[in-house]
């Protein structure tokens, strides 16, 4: 059976440990594993390659992806449906493992309605995909994000300052919170509730007059201090309609600078949060999923994705999966609040 296998939208740690689950665990159930470059343009345009075992030699610890990664929609490309098929068709692709977020499952689950027999790996450090407790990424994300928010409590100390540091989450605020929470950020920010300015400046004021003299404030890029109201880089729109975020940080700092008189600055973190090795609970994870999907395309179970239920996984529908995206606990972010109120 040849099978072929994508890693689509931003890059994650513990993406190359799937891969390497994928083609030996498939190896068992005699798969001839195919690697499509940079996501589903890799097969809007033909850009295949043999997938064996020397291949995924030692790339468990490694971040990023052997394969390559990108945006792209094929139903937002001319004739890009078509050619996935065609593609597909031409290398006698019998199944494909599509691993990725909301926008490249949202697209493998089409193409599962369509006909095609696709399986899914939930990939994401924002953990808001729904279907799984947990995405492989996350735990990454958040173990840098805290490190950095540890870091910065003895310079924010020492300098007497409000550090603002921005992390990564559009829609879902669960790096935010959980770094936060972790790291001890004396006030979250997240996207599912709107910033209240005032309120934020009014802590921050009244730890300076507690004799606290700094204050660290952790925001999700996509936190809105209005509702519908994201801080954008640019107005462009990628292949999933999606803006480029970013500039909440900045905001921020200027705002409470301006409202409290505390020196402010603002720390984005970035792509430091996709970057790097994978934390030993990812490389398990994903390895975890990695096993299962191939166990799935095996069985002829397609049109479902793999996923964390409590300690175990189990095949949940892409359907099911890409419906609507999973947002902070309001019940974990009440935790959070008994520390900066």
């Amino acid at each position: 059976m040849k099978v072929a296998i994508l890693t689509g939208g931003g890059d994650c740690p513990g993406l190359n440990a799937v891969i390497r689950a994928v083609v030996r665990r498939g190896a068992a159930h005699g798969f001839d594993v195919v690697g499509v470059r940079d996501g589903w343009r890799g097969l809007v345009e033909d850009d295949l390659f043999p997938l064996g075992r020397d291949a995924v030699s030692g790339i468990l610890h490694l971040g990023g992806t052997i394969l390559g990664s990108s945006r792209t929609n094929p139903f937002k490309r001319e004739g890009g449906s078509d050619a996935v098929r065609a593609t597909l068709d031409r290398h006698g692709i019998e199944a494909l493992i599509a691993i990725g977020g909301e926008d490249t499952l949202g697209v493998a689950n089409r193409f599962h309605q369509a006909g095609l027999p696709v399986v899914g790996v939930p990939k994401t450090i924002d953990n808001d995909l729904s279907g799984t407790d947990v995405t492989f990424g996350f735990d990454t994300a958040v173990g840098i994000a805290t490190e950095a928010i540890d870091r910065l409590h003895s310079t924010a100390e020492a300098h007497h300052r409000v550090l603002v540091v921005e992390v990564m989450g559009r829609h879902a605020g669960h790096i935010a919170l959980h770094s936060g929470l972790a790291g001890g950020a004396d006030a979250i920010l997240i996207p599912e509730r709107p910033v209240d300015l005032e309120r934020v400046a009014d802590h921050v004021r009244g730890r300076f007059d507690s004799g606290k003299r700094f204050a660290i404030v952790v925001a999700a890029e996509g936190a809105q201090v209005e509702a519908g109201t994201d801080q954008t880089i640019a107005q462009d729109l990628d292949e999933f309609g999606h803006v480029r975020l970013g500039g909440i940080g900045g905001f921020l700092a200027k705002e409470i600078e301006r409202r409290t008189g505390a020196e402010t600055r603002a720390v984005v973190l970035g792509h430091l949060q996709r970057g790097g090795t994978p934390s030993p609970r990812d490389r398990v994870l994903a390895t975890r999923y990695g096993v299962f999907a191939a166990d799935l395309v095996a069985t002829g179970r397609f049109g479902q994705m793999a996923a964390l239920r409590g300690d175990a996984i189990v095949a949940v529908p892409l359907a099911e999966a890409t419906a609507e995206l999973k947002l902070v606990d309001p019940d974990l972010y009440a935790v959070a609040e008994v520390f900066f109120g």
